[in-house]
C-alpha cells in the first residue's frame, strides 16, 4: 500500500488566500456594477464613472488599518516604526489621497476628461498591491512578535551539553510589584 504524503498548506498560502479573499469581496459589487453597464453596452461610461476610485479608497483605508494593526500588536515591533509609518504615508500619498480627489472630481464635473479612465485602474492595482503587501507585513510582524513572547529570549546556561540543542527556558512569573501602601499595611499587621 501507498500512503499518500500528508499535504500541509504553508501559512504564507493560507494568509494569501485570505488577502485575495478580502480582495474579492471588496471588488464583487464594483463587479456587478460593471457586468450591469457591460450588458447595457455602457462599460467605457463605467470607467469615467468613480467605482474605480471608491474601490481603491476601500482598500487603501483597509491596508493603512492593516499597517496599523501591525504597529500596535506588539511593543517589541517598535523597531519597525519608520518603515511601518512609511507605507502608511506611502499609501495615503499614492492611494488614499487620489482616489478622493477623482471622487470629488468625477462627481462634481459632468464633462470628465479621458485620462480618468486609464488613471482608476492603474489606482486599483496599486491599492491591491499595497494592500496585499500591508496584510503581509502586518503577519510578518505579528507572528514574530507572538513567537518572541511565546518563546522568550533564548538563554545558553552553564550546565547544557554543546552537543545538544538549547532548550527556551520557561517565561518568568509576571507578578505584580509591591506598591509603598502594601508594604505600610505589611508593617503594621505583624
Amino acid at each position: 500500500m501507498s500512503e499518500l504524503p500528508e499535504r500541509r498548506e504553508h501559512p504564507s498560502l493560507s494568509m494569501m488566500y485570505g488577502t485575495y479573499a478580502d480582495i474579492l469581496f471588496v471588488l464583487f459589487p464594483f463587479l456587478i456594477i460593471g457586468m450591469q453597464r457591460l450588458w447595457e453596452g455602457r462599460l467605457y461610461e463605467a470607467l469615467l464613472r468613480p467605482d474605480l476610485s471608491i474601490a481603491a479608497a476601500i482598500l487603501a483605508g483597509l491596508a493603512v488599518g492593516k499597517f496599523v494593526l501591525g504597529l500596535v500588536t506588539n511593543r517589541d515591533l517598535g523597531r519597525y516604526k519608520e518603515r511601518i509609518v512609511f507605507f502608511i504615508a506611502l499609501t495615503l500619498f499614492v492611494v488614499l489621497g487620489p482616489a478622493i480627489i477623482l471622487i470629488l472630481s468625477i462627481l462634481g464635473n459632468s464633462d470628465v476628461p479621458d485620462f480618468v479612465t486609464f488613471v482608476q485602474p492603474i489606482l486599483l492595482i496599486i491599492a491591491i498591491s499595497l494592500y496585499t503587501t500591508a496584510v503581509s507585513i502586518s503577519n510578518i510582524l505579528t507572528r514574530s512578535g507572538m513567537e518572541d513572547s511565546l518563546t522568550g529570549p533564548r538563554e545558553i546556561s552553564a550546565c547544557s551539553d554543546p552537543g545538544e540543542p538549547d532548550q527556551p527556558r520557561p517565561a518568568p512569573l509576571d507578578l505584580p510589584r509591591r506598591t509603598a501602601t502594601t508594604q505600610q499595611h505589611d508593617r503594621s499587621n505583624p
